[in-house]
C-alpha cells in the first residue's frame, strides 16, 4: 500500500544501499520476513545507482570542435527547437569535453531597467563597468545591514553578518558574498577570519609559501583557488593532482573515497614538508568544509560586482531601483509588498495601481528637476505601480 511504501521510503537512509534495515522494518511494526517485504528489499538493491528521474539542465552548453551529432547521441526536447544530449554531465566530464552553464541573475535585468530609465529621464547613461566606486556612503548602508532588495546580501544570514565584518571596499564584499555559505561555515572559517579581521587574533602563517595564498584572507582558506593552490605550495601537488582534488571537493557526497585518499596526501606532504600535524589536518578539514559549496574567488567577485551596484541604486536612486525590481519578478527574498514597504521607509512616494494612472509595468511619475542644476532628478520622483502586480 502506499501509505506503507511511504513508511519505508522515510525510514530509509538515502544513502544506503540495502533499504531500512531488519531491525528498523519491525520497529515499523513490519515483519522483514513478510514476502512482499522482502521482494522490496531485494528490488531496492537492484535499483540502487539508477537514475532516479531524467532532467534537463536549464543552462549547460556542450561546445565542440566539430558538429556536436557526430560525438553524441541528441534528441529533440520537450521544447520547440531545443535539443538535448543523451548523455549525463559525468559523462561529459568524463570524455573531457567542454561543458558551460550559462545561468540567468533576475538582479542583472532589474539593474539593466535601472540603468535605462536613468538614461531615459536625465540623460546619464550608466554600465556595471562606470558605476561610480567605492562610494563611501553606500557601503555605510551596507554596514547597517540595509540591504532589503539588493543582491546576494538580503538574506537574514548575511544582514545578521554586515555589521560584524564591516564591509569598506569591494573586495571586502567578495569575502562577504563567500563567507556566508554551508562551506567556509561548515570548515570552520568564519570565526577566524571575523576574530582576525577585527584584530583579536593574530594573522599567522606558517610559511612565506603560504603567506602568498592566504593573505588576501588573513590566512584563512574562504576560495576554491586557495584550496587548489594550498594543495600545491604545501603538499607538493601538481596542477593536475591540484584539479583533481577540486573535482573530489566538488563531489564530497559521492566521492568519499577518493577524498580521504586525497586527505592522506595532503596531510601526509604538509608533514614532509615541515608543516604541523595540526595546520594540515586544519587545513584538510577547512578543504572538507569546500564540499558543501565553497565559491570559487572568480565567482565571488563577479557577484561583488553585481552587488556593489545593486546597492548604490539603492542608495542614490531609490524610486528607480523599486521600478526595476518590482518590474523584475520573481526574484530575491522578498515579495513585492515588502519591497514597496521598505521603498517608502526610504522615502519613495508609491502610489498604488490605477485604471487612469497604470500601464501594464511599473514606471516613474512626474520626475522633478534638480533645484541646482535644473535637470530632472529621478532620486524624487514618485513611484506609479503598474498592472502586472
Amino acid at each position: 500500500s502506499l501509505d506503507c511504501v511511504d513508511r519505508l521510503a522515510r525510514a530509509g537512509d538515502r544513502w544506503h544501499a540495502d533499504g531500512p534495515s531488519e531491525e528498523r522494518i519491525r520497529e515499523l511494526g513490519l515483519s522483514p520476513e513478510d514476502p512482499t517485504i522482502a521482494a522490496v528489499r531485494t528490488l531496492v538493491r537492484q535499483l540502487v545507482g539508477f537514475p532516479r528521474h531524467l532532467s534537463q539542465h536549464v543552462g549547460g552548453f556542450v561546445i565542440t570542435r566539430g558538429p556536436l551529432e557526430e560525438l553524441v547521441p541528441v534528441e529533440n526536447a520537450a521544447m520547440e527547437g531545443r535539443t538535448v544530449i543523451e548523455w549525463d554531465k559525468d559523462d561529459i566530464e568524463a570524455m573531457g569535453m567542454l561543458k558551460i552553464d550559462v545561468l540567468a541573475l533576475g538582479m542583472l535585468s532589474c539593474v539593466r531597467r535601472c540603468f535605462e530609465l536613468i538614461d531615459r529621464h536625465e540623460g546619464r547613461t550608466l554600465s556595471l563597468a562606470t558605476v561610480p566606486p567605492e562610494d563611501p556612503e553606500v557601503y555605510d548602508m551596507i554596514c547597517r545591514a540595509d540591504t532589503v532588495g539588493v543582491f546576494q546580501i538580503e538574506s537574514r544570514a548575511q544582514m545578521a553578518m554586515l555589521p560584524r565584518l564591516q564591509p569598506r571596499t569591494w573586495y571586502d564584499l567578495v569575502i562577504e558574498v563567500a563567507i556566508v555559505r554551508p562551506g567556509p561555515i561548515q570548515g570552520d572559517m568564519v570565526h577566524p577570519y571575523l576574530r582576525r579581521r577585527q584584530g583579536l587574533e593574530p594573522v599567522t602563517y606558517p610559511s612565506e609559501a603560504v603567506r602568498q595564498v592566504l593573505e588576501r584572507t588573513l590566512g584563512v582558506p574562504l576560495f576554491q583557488e586557495q584550496a587548489m593552490a594550498l594543495a600545491v605550495v604545501a603538499a607538493g601537488f601538481t596542477l593536475e593532482e591540484a584539479d583533481r582534488l577540486r573535482r573530489a571537493m566538488a563531489a564530497w557526497k559521492r566521492r568519499s573515497d577518493e577524498m580521504a585518499a586525497f586527505g592522506e596526501r595532503l596531510v601526509g606532504g604538509m608533514l614532509e614538508r615541515g608543516y604541523t600535524r595540526d595546520f594540515a589536518e586544519r587545513v584538510f578539514a577547512q578543504l572538507r568544509g569546500f564540499s558543501e559549496y565553497g565559491f570559487p574567488e572568480s565567482h565571488a567577485a563577479s557577484f561583488a560586482l553585481i552587488v556593489y551596484a545593486s546597492c548604490w541604486l539603492k542608495h542614490h536612486h531609490p524610486s528607480v531601483f523599486l521600478v526595476g525590481l518590482l518590474d523584475s519578478q520573481p526574484m530575491g527574498f522578498y515579495a513585492p509588498a515588502q519591497l514597496v514597504a521598505d521603498a517608502r521607509r526610504h522615502g519613495v512616494d508609491v502610489r498604488p495601481i490605477d485604471v487612469n494612472f497604470s500601464g501594464w509595468s511599473c514606471r516613474l511619475e512626474s520626475v522633478p528637476l534638480h533645484a541646482v542644476t535644473g535637470r530632472p532628478d529621478t532620486r524624487r520622483a514618485p513611484v506609479r505601480l503598474g498592472m502586472r502586480l
